[in-house]
């Protein structure tokens, strides 16, 4: 079977330069998908870290500002306790504690929507009444216009005084004044820790020392009062402070930040478009290349793969010549070793078919007297007729004692002749198997008979074989079978001779073909020494052989395989010592396409 190296080269690699190709452009594409990604991931990361950037520096001004504005009112509530609360806010705070307050801290508090405590209405309702009789006292309203004296035109909008019970003694905002903070972080920092604690709030409304001021935004503080020249906690105040110009700064500056991060952001992205532009035509220009490398490299195989492939055909035609004058040669063989039994054969006929020829022509000379003998005879009844009776009498008596001593066996002529002719079409069948076996056409695929063939082999083999040999054959029914009868003519002679040659003295071989479904099985068996342990995994070796030089090519099953190879079939052996050997060549009935176009 020829192997087309160019086709299966071609459609192999062409099928592996387009894998290798889609794995490229396949990887192109991650590759340029992970620089997008990363871009993106980078412009993202990029983004985030200017908006946290911006944000932190508006939580960091609002800190700072935060921490400005409460050490100001730290320092604002020193100067007002110095200016105020010795002189007017510690009696007056002196005074409003002692309105007594325990019945409304006794009132227990409710949980409002949000889940949280909270004081009930008749609570707070108390806490105002305690607000009332505050604003009531006498100094409330003097100390009230010093702190709105004070406070005005100022960034302050409220102030607020609590006592250490947490009651607010005083509000700016007068409606807020007996509030009860005790719970408050913010007071319970500055009343028990004597830590400021301050927040920023937005409010919608605000009722600041210059009246009603909306949308503002405010830092609450609480502040410790300490008695003046000592460290002890006196009260509490809450100042507010309006911090709303500086957080729109804030915010401003917040804003140009952000704006500043957006156009770099879009920049980055534009720089990001521009470099995976220059990423895909890199990616595609490398593609291209690879590609283009890939059809450079896929020429030079193939031409390397012709050339190749023509240096194999060339090889493959130079084997099987030799193949055929290998096989020519053994057949060659084979014949020389028939040659002496052919003439053998041929020699026994010749000769008695000469011999008796010879004695046809002998008598053939014997009977030219009687001939002459029987025209005298002629001569005499003619003369019998003229009433010469007389005178021919004596001569009549005379010529048939001639031709009495010259009478000839004509059956035996004919036995003799008949005897010739068997000889002839001895050797005639002796001629026509020779020449059905010598026939050396190796196209000549046809369906044959493979019976016949056996037989014409047993034929000619007997010719060869010990005539102490029996040649027993038992042929079966068997379909035509596609085949080179020539081939298989010489396979088959060739197990009838290595059988003949294993057995010692007398012996039998036998020939037997039987169907097997779609295959046919012909077995040629011995009843010789064997074949050695040590020798049969070698017999179908080339040049192989056990026989002394000169007897032996080793050729013979070497080739017997190559033939049943190339019909398609096997070649088997079965042996034992001392009991046989059995080959068995198995055949299909038709040839496969390749085969038939191999044979």
């Amino acid at each position: 079977m020829q192997f087309r190296l160019v086709r299966y080269f071609t459609l192999a690699s062409l099928g592996m330069f387009a894998l290798v190709a889609l794995s490229l452009f396949y990887f192109e594409r991650q590759q340029g998908d992970f620089f997008r990604q990363t871009g993106d991931d980078q412009r993202t990361f990029f983004g985030e870290v200017q908006q946290s950037f911006a944000k932190q520096q508006e939580e960091s001004a609002r800190r700072d500002l935060l921490t400005i504005h409460e050490a100001g009112n730290v320092n604002l509530t020193r100067l007002f306790a110095n200016a105020l609360w010795e002189k007017d806010f510690a009696p007056f705070v002196a005074q409003a504690q002692t309105i007594d307050a325990k019945a409304c801290h006794a009132m227990a508090d409710v949980t409002d929507d949000k889940g949280k405590k909270a004081a009930s209405p008749e609570k707070k309702a108390c806490f105002a009444e305690i607000g009332k009789r505050i604003a009531a006292l006498p100094d409330f309203k003097s100390i009230d216009a010093k702190v709105f004296a004070s406070m005005k035109k100022s960034t302050v909008f409220k102030i607020k005084v609590f006592d250490l019970r947490g009651i607010t003694v005083y509000s700016s905002e007068h409606a807020q004044m007996g509030e009860d903070k005790s719970t408050n972080a913010g007071w319970r920092s500055a009343a028990f820790d004597g830590v400021p604690k301050s927040e920023l709030t937005h409010r919608g409304k605000f009722s600041a020392f210059e009246g009603v001021v909306e949308n503002r935004d405010l830092i609450s503080s609480y502040l410790p009062v300490l008695e003046p020249g000592t460290s002890r906690i006196v009260g509490v105040f809450e100042v507010y402070s309006d911090v709303t110009p500086f957080l729109k700064q804030i915010q401003q500056t917040s804003e140009q930040i952000r704006a500043t991060a957006a156009g770099n952001q879009a920049k980055l992205e534009a720089a990001a478009i521009e470099n995976q532009a220059a990423v895909d035509a890199t990616s595609y220009r490398q593609f291209a290349t690879i590609g283009l490398l890939l059809v450079l490299l896929f020429a030079a195989l193939l031409a390397i793969v012709r050339r190749a492939e023509k240096i194999i055909l060339q090889q493959e035609a130079d084997r099987a010549h030799a193949h055929q004058q290998l096989a020519q040669s053994e057949k060659m063989a084979s014949l020389g070793q028939m040659v002496a039994g052919v003439a053998h054969q041929l020699n026994t006929p010749l000769a008695f078919s000469q011999n008796n020829i010879l004695m046809v022509k002998d008598a053939l000379q014997s009977m030219e007297l009687p001939m002459k003998v029987a025209g005298k005879l002629s001569t005499i009844l003619e003369d019998v007729e003229g009433d010469k009776v007389t005178i021919k009498v004596s001569q009549l008596k005379a010529n048939l004692d001639k031709l009495q001593e010259g009478n000839v066996d004509v059956t035996m002529l004919q036995e003799m002749l008949k005897d010739v002719l068997g000889g002839i079409d001895q050797m005639s069948e002796l001629v026509v198997n020779l020449r059905d076996f010598t026939r050396l056409d190796r196209a000549a695929t046809t369906n044959a008979d493979l019976n016949k063939s056996l037989h014409t082999v047993a034929y000619i083999a007997q010719t060869v074989i010990p005539k102490n040999i029996e040649l027993v054959e038992d042929y079966g029914d068997l379909p035509d079978v596609e085949c080179n009868p020539s081939q298989l003519n010489q396979v088959f002679l060739n197990l009838i001779n290595n059988a003949a040659q294993a057995i010692d003295g007398p012996g039998r071989i036998r020939i037997r073909s039987v169907a097997e479904g779609d295959q046919v099985r012909v077995e040629v068996q011995d009843n010789g020494r064997g074949i050695p342990d040590d020798v049969l995994p070698h017999i179908f070796d080339l040049y192989y052989t056990t026989k002394p030089a000169g007897e032996g090519t080793g050729l013979g099953l070497a080739i017997a395989r190559n033939i049943v190879t190339e019909h398609g079939g096997d070649i088997t052996v079965s042996t034992r010592i001392g009991v046989g050997t059995t080959f068995t060549v198995t055949l299909p009935v038709r040839q496969q396409p390749p085969l038939a176009k191999a044979a």
